[in-house]
């Protein structure tokens, strides 16, 4: 099948291109499964249950989120409700919401969707993320119950999110990496027909730092003093991701490229 993953919603920039943009890409792509991350969507952190519903109204069969999981507050409540929408494994053990869960994809598919943070250079320690993604994967294995599986690894040492690639090896379809929005060039399928990114960038306007206006944070690596929040860039969003086809019957990736779409970067798969 046909898997695109795409990279951390910011603002409103981004979210408009995902509602203008990925209904025709689905058919135009003949996508039989979308996974799209949308931590950053609402004002650039955190994900509100409005967005949520944009997002997945635009065609995303399943949203991740990341360490901005609950920035939004209503997300708290949101996340129970929208059984579409994966934090990760190792948020908290008192987070609401799911960490892993297997989705259905076109022709009745099984896909397991899962999400892990990192440990290195991220504020605060979370859960070993090996132990708990080694978890779900004994659990789901590529090629049983699931066709295949997607893990989103939220962190932002490209170190850690290759470890977690060849960790996961053999056992899940595809290990795409978020969180750091610029899109890394080492797009592969691993010796065990794993397909993996370090990072899969943005959806975003990438005239900016990072997805924001970049006068504030321009200032602050200047001067080291802030002044202003930080604010979504609102320019044309480019769509960066990963596209993978699996083997339905082992899971293995059979290809794998990166994705662009609109906005600065006009590179296409």
């Amino acid at each position: 099948m046909k898997i695109l993953y795409l990279g951390d919603v910011v603002g409103r920039a981004g979210r408009a291109a995902i509602s203008d943009r990925l209904p025709g890409l689905r058919d135009h792509l003949k996508l039989d499964f979308v996974v799209v991350n949308g931590e950053n969507a609402t004002s650039g952190m955190g994900l509100s249950g409005a967005h949520a519903k944009t997002i997945l109204d635009a065609g995303a069969d399943v949203i991740t989120l990341g360490d901005h999981a609950f920035d939004q507050k209503d997300m708290l409540s949101f996340i129970e409700t929208e059984p579409r929408i994966i934090r990760p494994i190792n948020f908290s053990k008192s987070a609401p919401g799911r960490g892993a869960a297997v989705f259905e994809a076109t022709r009745g598919r099984k896909v397991l969707v899962t999400q892990v943070l990192g440990q290195v250079f991220m504020k605060r320690p979370f859960e070993d993320p090996f132990h708990n993604m080694d978890q779900v994967l004994s659990r789901h294995p590529r090629g049983g119950q699931v066709n295949a599986s997607l893990v989103d690894i939220h962190c932002e040492a490209t170190s850690e999110k290759m470890a977690m690639g060849h960790f996961c090896d053999g056992r899940a379809s595809m290990v795409v990496g978020s969180h750091t929005h610029v899109p890394t060039a080492d797009a592969m399928i691993l010796p065990g027909n794993t397909a993996f990114q370090s990072d899969a960038g943005m959806c975003g306007d990438y005239n900016s730092v990072i997805g924001m206006q970049k006068d504030e944070p321009l200032r602050r690596f200047v001067t080291g003093m802030p002044k202003n929040r930080f604010e979504p860039a609102k320019g044309e969003a480019t769509l960066c991701g990963l596209l993978v086809e699996t083997d339905d019957m082992t899971g293995a990736a059979k290809s794998v490229s990166m994705f662009r779409d609109g906005g600065v970067l006009q590179a296409t798969p």
